[in-house]
């Protein structure tokens, strides 16, 4: 098989361990023909030096603002040289053969746009997190991961089609990206994959799951779970995700479902479980959206040779 030079991407930010349990381990693939981009997101807490001092080898950006997942990652897209690009969070470590089968999927058509491997649980490496991901629900926004919190028992051994690849394992051509912009960076965190995928299917691609290929997630270091700060940017890009990308009458739908159902349902939960950080960041999502009504920079995308 050909090897072509695939450019690896990873976001620090703060947990500088983190990102070099993952660096370890892209030490150990068996893939020959890489190079590593590890853009520092303006940690402001722990020196990311460490970093370049651990692994000379790699590429290392440091951003003097943090640009969000996005804005990170397209900092490294700039800097890449291979045909492939992967992105791949800090919070994962690799199997040392995870490399070859996406490049090799991506090889056999010009027409997929990207790939994602199996994802599992670090902590709990016998269950998955994905194999694949449902449509998006075009009302709700949502969509769930195929296979999630299944023990893998074998049942997701072949490469699949999927709706979306995942942002914390994917890999996308380099041509791909040329054509269809960079990742959008309105979102600044959550969503903007998902986003991404879509409009990489507009333009006529092919989205795929590849069974062979594996990657450990140690899962929200950086975010925590349900954290008022998650509430804020999981609704704000939930919206943003509608607005960019629903048209016509289903999104007319959708507005009057979020208006009359979406928001006042989660303002309530949260006003009745006393949970007043999260209603406050909830309630900052969407005055959000009500101050950028008619912003037209929620639609642009950034482009690779900008």
């Amino acid at each position: 098989m050909d090897q072509p030079l695939v450019s690896i991407i990873t976001v620090n930010y703060d947990h500088p361990e983190v990102t070099l349990d993952l660096l370890a381990s892209l030490r150990l693939i068996t893939y020959p023909n890489i190079e590593i981009i590890v853009v520092d997101n303006a940690s402001p807490n722990d020196d990311p030096v460490i970093l370049k001092q651990s692994y000379p080898e790699i590429n290392f950006i440091q951003s003097t603002v943090n640009l969000g997942f996005a804005g990170g990652n397209n900092l490294g897209i700039r800097q890449a040289k291979g045909k492939y690009v992967l992105f791949i969070n800090n919070d994962t470590v690799v199997d040392p053969g995870f490399l070859e089968p996406m490049v090799a999927k991506c090889e056999s058509d010009s027409k997929i746009g990207a790939v994602s491997p199996k994802i599992k649980f670090y902590h709990h490496p016998d269950t998955i997190q994905f194999c694949g991901q449902s449509p998006m629900n075009l009302y709700t926004m949502r969509s769930h991961g195929i296979g999630h919190g299944m023990v893998d028992q074998g049942q997701f051994e072949e490469d699949t089609l999927t709706y979306f690849v995942h942002g914390a394992a994917m890999m996308v051509p380099i041509s791909v990206i040329a054509e269809v912009g960079l990742m959008p960076e309105c979102y600044f965190l959550y969503y903007e994959e998902l986003d991404w995928c879509a409009s990489i299917k507009r333009a006529g691609y092919r989205l795929w799951y590849v069974h062979n290929s594996t990657v450990l997630h140690k899962e929200s270091i950086s975010t925590g779970k349900m954290s008022p700060f998650k509430t804020y940017y999981m609704n704000r890009a939930r919206l943003l995700y509608l607005r960019r990308n629903v048209t016509g009458f289903t999104f007319f739908i959708a507005i009057l479902y979020q208006v009359f159902v979406a928001i006042p349902k989660n303002l309530l939960v949260f006003a009745l479980k006393k949970e007043k950080g999260h209603f406050k960041s909830y309630s900052r999502a969407i005055g959000w959206h009500l101050r950028n009504l008619f912003s037209k920079d929620i639609h642009t995308n950034p482009k690779l040779n900008n």
